[in-house]
């Protein structure tokens, strides 16, 4: 499918991305708590608000459209198109006042992901993708394409891992550390920060233990657009399968190997 039969969702995306990135900066600014989800994930009044903006705004330019987002919103749809919303992912950063945090925006049609957009408010940046068109960002208003780096051996690249905190208590623990020693660095900016550098050359490795279907939707299909693969921990091609990694060509047998993967 090509960028015209998204034209119209994309910049609907891009919008909304912009116009959420407002209203969370503008509640940051004032000053906003969290409080605990079943799961232990910390929310927002801005997570809440941010999510009804992008859902009522999508409803009304697509109304024959399904809804699945982080903070409830869940509306079966009759075109068989899904709208897969993350209205502020890396919530704990974003109640901490820094600027690592962003939205993610992804169409989902007929089960495979079309579009996808990562807006990061506070930092300036966005970057999205259509299936079969590329990867795309915009740095300080200036658009341009983006693709994995050429990096080909894991002691000259570098791993991004998200959840620290938690790699012990993860599948493949055991093995975790000798692993890390593997690459050149390791770095934790967070989840879609560093899935994005991944996207664009300045990592090579991305690796996460535990994520829903909306903080993969929108990396998914940026990272495929960039030439970078993309599975889970069982090698499915997935958003549903609760963990994800993303890697360039040269390293998957390294992650293959790790996974015990054939």
């Amino acid at each position: 499918m090509n960028l015209m039969a998204f034209e119209r969702e994309l910049e609907l995306a891009k919008i909304l991305g912009s116009s959420a990135g407002e209203l969370a900066l503008e509640y940051q600014r004032r000053g906003v708590s969290a409080e605990d989800k079943p799961d232990d994930s910390p929310v927002t009044v801005a997570d809440r608000e941010c999510e009804k903006l992008i859902a009522s705004e999508v409803l009304k330019s697509f109304p024959g459209d399904g809804l699945l987002g982080e903070e409830g919103a869940n509306r079966e749809g009759a075109s068989g198109r899904r709208w897969i919303i993350d209205p502020i992912d890396g919530t704990r950063d974003y109640v901490r006042g820094n600027r690592l945090w962003c939205n993610l925006i992804a169409l989902e049609v007929q089960g495979v992901v079309e579009m996808g957009v990562c807006t990061f408010p506070a930092l300036g940046e966005s970057y999205w993708a259509v299936r079969g068109e590329g990867a795309w960002r915009n740095l300080d208003g200036q658009t341009s394409r983006i693709h994995c780096s050429a990096i080909d051996r894991a002691s000259r690249a570098v791993l991004c891992v998200n959840g620290l905190q938690n790699t012990l208590k993860k599948p493949h623990s055991g093995q975790i550390l000798a692993f890390f020693e593997q690459f050149w660095t390791v770095r934790s900016l967070g989840g879609a920060l560093d899935a994005m550098y991944t996207c664009a050359g300045h990592a090579d490795f991305w690796l996460e233990f535990s994520a829903k279907p909306w903080d993969l939707a929108v990396i998914q299909v940026i990272a495929k657009e960039s030439g970078l693969r993309y599975f889970d921990y069982t090698g499915a091609d997935t958003i549903y399968g609760g963990n994800a990694v993303l890697c360039v060509p040269a390293l998957e047998p390294v992650a293959r190997t790790f996974l015990g993967l054939p």
